[in-house]
């Protein structure tokens, strides 16, 4: 039974960091060079996983079903938990107002040309939310189940379109150095949120309980995956496109055009739009799974049907009526992605275990590398907010 949650809970860390914003990549880091992709993207993984480990360590110290709202209060008092909340509502909520808005026009979309009807862009936003929110609402066991069944059909998609541009790949695409130092920057913080899954950590602790063995696998398998697909995609995108093409592909869209035309196949942008779908399923789940367990820890809700029902509306109400309503506002939000996700997944997990580490004698698991390590992690932080500030200020180019 351990072994099965085991293998879902790697699976959930994956589908949650591999979101939509994977298409992205390949923009993002237009004019980077392979190879300084590469790096940028490896650094990522390393960061998120070192930190998703510091989060264990805290873990084996509180109740089996503590989130960051109890973990704050428990070593920050209550100035870090009133920090910690607010980052997490203010970034979980826009996360799913975008997965509402975004999702529920492609099913919109899809229901339109499927069964030859009109239907307006907000219905297809209401189901999205009512689908999600119903798993959600049934337990971590049946996100689990559906996350695999989406995860096994994205990963097939993913393996059909290396498949298809493959054979397009050139070796010296790859080797071609960045186009402009400053789009180095730029690219930073759109790596870095592309391995965001510290949110659904306390679902999964919760889920297959305080086993740091089983835990640190399933955090280091569950973040090395996503490095694994990212890799192949970059060495996809960047080999079979110059880095003056991708700069002048026109966002996300463009992109998908000129590798179908590269390819001469159709097929690779329905590729591309199906995956998008799953991608951004799988990643709604894990997103909205951490939410609904960080409110029922703050609300202190049961797992009663009562009482998992409040704790739904309080997780899906809120992002749907600004995705139907004030659809601008998370759009700004999402502006702010990366610097609310350094708080959540770097500078909270180095200040709480710096407190712990330094107020109590205890002697359970630790990760490796000290205060060195935790001084690294606050740095690489402080740079990447650096980063987002410089590119909302125009002082380094913006990306797409």
């Amino acid at each position: 039974m351990l072994k099965n949650k085991t293998t879902g809970s790697m699976l959930i860390v994956a589908g949650t960091t591999i979101g939509a914003g994977m298409l992205a990549l390949p923009i993002a880091s237009a004019g980077l060079g392979f190879s300084t992709a590469l790096a940028l993207i490896i650094a990522s993984w390393l960061l998120m996983t070192y930190t998703a480990l510091l989060m264990l360590e805290l873990h084996q110290y509180a109740p089996r079903d503590a989130t960051l709202n109890t973990l704050a209060k428990l070593w920050l008092g209550k100035r870090g938990q009133y920090i910690a909340n607010f980052s997490m509502v203010f970034l979980f909520y826009a996360l799913c107002a975008a997965y509402i808005a975004g999702g529920g026009a492609q099913l919109q979309a899809r229901i339109n040309i499927g069964f030859d009807v009109d239907i307006v862009p907000q219905f297809g936003s209401v189901i999205l939310a009512v689908i999600i929110a119903s798993v959600v609402t049934l337990g971590t066991s049946k996100v689990d189940k559906l996350n695999r069944v989406l995860f096994t059909i994205k990963i097939i998609v993913l393996a059909s379109l290396f498949y298809m541009l493959t054979p397009y790949v050139q070796g010296k695409h790859l080797l071609e150095m960045p186009v402009e130092q400053g789009l180095i920057l730029s690219a930073i913080p759109v790596i870095f949120t592309s391995f965001g899954f510290h949110g659904s950590i306390p679902s999964i602790v919760k889920y297959v309980g305080v086993e740091i063995k089983v835990l640190r696998k399933v955090m280091i398998a569950g973040a090395a995956l996503p490095l694994v697909i990212y890799i192949f995609w970059q060495l996809l995108s960047q080999g079979i496109m110059s880095q003056a093409d991708l700069l002048n592909s026109q966002g996300l869209n463009g992109f998908v055009s000129s590798v179908a035309s590269i390819a001469h196949n159709p097929s690779v942008a329905t590729a591309v739009k199906l995956f998008a779908d799953l991608a951004l399923a799988t990643s709604f789940l894990g997103v909205s799974l951490g939410l609904f367990d960080f409110f029922a820890d703050t609300f202190k809700k049961g797992d009663n049907k009562t009482d998992r029902i409040k704790t739904a509306l309080i997780t899906f109400i809120p992002p749907l009526g600004f995705a139907l309503f004030y659809p601008q506002g998370f759009i700004m939000a999402l502006g702010y992605a990366a610097i609310a996700l350094v708080v959540l997944a770097i500078f909270l997990p180095v200040a709480m275990v710096y407190k712990q580490r330094t107020t109590s004698n205890k002697t359970g698991y630790q990760v490796k590398s000290g205060n060195v390590g935790l001084g690294i992690a606050a740095i690489c932080g402080i740079t990447i907010i650096a980063a987002q500030f410089m590119q909302m200020a125009g002082l380094i180019p913006a990306i797409g």
